[in-house]
């Protein structure tokens, strides 16, 4: 089992170093061009900054019982569908019960902002360390599972 992070704007990289080491896994950090990651732990793969480009990367390097890291729902439903286990940087476990929804929620979304004329989004709330204590304890858990596979 591997662990890849779709790394671009991650903020819980390092809590996922720290699991992967715990445990003794593999990691990989894929990026754009656009940014730069170093590691003392990870491999970090620097993908070409074309539209998607780190999403296809990681899911051509992902396999069955492997974990992917991402807040898209896209690269999560694909991972899924190669067997993959993926997880958001919120905590929150993708499965097959829950993605169907979420892909739907974002398309209505999206054509909500579209119909509206907005192209301006509302910006994140600032992460907190309960977030990354949530992530870190749903994460471990992941693991965990994907381990006892």
């Amino acid at each position: 089992m591997r662990i890849f992070v779709d790394a671009d704007a991650c903020p819980v990289v390092k809590i996922i170093e720290k699991l992967a080491k715990k445990y003794e896994l593999s990691c990989t950090l894929l990026c754009d061009t656009n940014h730069v990651l170093r590691s003392d732990y990870s491999e970090v793969k620097t993908i070409g900054a074309g539209m998607d480009a780190v999403d296809f990367a990681l899911i051509n390097l992902c396999r069955s019982g492997d974990i992917v890291v991402s807040q898209d729902y896209g690269i999560a439903a694909m991972a899924l569908g190669k067997g993959a286990f993926a997880i958001h940087q919120s905590g929150q476990w993708y499965t097959d019960e829950n993605m169907d929804r979420m892909l739907m929620e974002r398309h209505l979304a999206k054509k909500a902002r579209r119909g509206a004329r907005k192209n301006h989004l509302k910006k994140p709330s600032k992460r907190t360390e309960e977030d990354n204590i949530r992530f870190e304890e749903s994460f471990e858990k992941l693991i965990q599972k994907a381990l006892e596979l």
